[in-house]
């Protein structure tokens, strides 16, 4: 929370507040609603492996959620497939990884171009049954 406040980003704590136990979709949901609607342009779930936070985000029409355990997937998430939501796991990484992977996810843009049929295709997937 720390480093969004430092870059002044708005943003708005889903939880979890404690070590209790918590089904990682229901957060995923919350978040994945607030994106895909507009309300914010970027999410970053966490849970152990983030592999969970992922699969359930990317349920949701309109979000592009990535796995990042690196910088160099996270920027190229922004970049060639405008993630809308990155994922990251807490025990797989050191915070101070944590910490690079989102400032670097969040300093990256989307370049388009080529890169635009390809999100149509993943569009085009999402409205199929």
């Amino acid at each position: 929370m720390r480093l969004l406040q430092e870059l002044n980003y708005t943003y708005h704590d889903f939880g979890c507040y404690s070590a209790d136990p918590v089904d990682y979709p229901d957060i995923a949901r919350e978040v994945g609603k607030e994106v895909a609607s507009g309300n914010f342009g970027q999410g970053v779930l966490i849970c152990s492996t983030g592999i969970g936070m992922c699969m359930a985000a990317n349920k949701i029409k309109g979000i592009r959620a990535a796995l990042c355990h690196d910088t160099f997937t996270a920027q190229r998430a922004r970049q060639h497939n405008d993630a809308n939501i990155l994922c990251l796991g807490a025990e797989c990484m050191d915070i101070d990884l944590v910490l690079k992977i989102v400032e670097i996810y969040l300093s990256s843009n989307f370049e388009g171009g080529r890169h635009i049929p390809r999100l149509d295709k993943i569009k085009a997937l999402e409205a199929s049954p």
